[in-house]
């Protein structure tokens, strides 16, 4: 198992020199970053989309929680990633293709997904391509899904002017600092609609009876 860690930290920092646009960071995600970006999904939760999975390490700490091989979709663009990725997890069904065209494909025969896990870069991307995947993920989603994001950065990665434009809200669930580099993990979801309450107004007192 360690050489195999070894093996696929390698691994991952040749593809780091071959594109650090792409690949987001030099080491695989480590333990305490696949447990906390996995934490609230369960095998209730149902299929799993995996945008990025590298080499897996968030993988693994899916199919502990219990989510069966069977209902995970592991997106990945790097080929070298992508192969890999098909021997490991052979019940899992990986794509080999840019998570920009996630609404194109049918990924559970037709049944929505509770979760997308992201490990992309989405820092380093821009405005319209990260829209194209938020859209795409959460057209494959449940109204309850959620969209769980790590980032390196100080504040969510995905800008606010892109959630308002979307419909949708993020919220911090955690940080680690046993990671390299240290990271957070961000919750986003469909903005839930404000409750309309009716009120009419006293024309003897103008406050508000409810």
């Amino acid at each position: 198992m360690k050489q195999q860690h070894v093996a696929e930290a390698f691994g991952f920092f040749q593809a780091w020199l071959r594109n650090p646009l792409r690949v987001a960071a030099v080491a695989p995600s480590g333990r305490a970053l696949a447990s906390l970006i996995t934490s609230e999904i369960s095998q209730a939760t149902g299929p799993v989309i995996e945008l990025g999975p590298g080499t897996g390490a968030f993988t693994r700490a899916l199919i502990a929680r219990g989510v069966r091989e069977e209902d995970l979709a592991l997106i990945e663009f790097g080929s070298e990633f992508a192969a890999a990725l098909h021997f490991r997890f052979p019940g899992a069904r990986t794509l080999w293709m840019d998570a920009a065209r996630l609404r194109m494909v049918d990924l559970f025969d037709g049944r929505q997904a509770g979760a997308v896990v992201s490990g992309l870069p989405v820092l380093s991307m821009p405005p319209r391509k990260v829209i194209a995947i938020l859209t795409g993920a959460f057209r494959k989603m449940r109204p309850d899904g959620a969209f769980y994001q790590f980032t390196y950065g100080p504040r969510c990665p995905v800008p606010p002017r892109l959630l308002d434009h979307l419909g949708l809200e993020a919220e911090r669930i955690g940080g680690t600092l046993a990671n390299l580099p240290p990271a957070a993990v961000y919750r986003i979801r469909r903005r839930r609609p404000i409750p309309f309450r009716l009120v009419r107004f006293s024309s003897r007192q103008h406050e508000p009876v409810e």
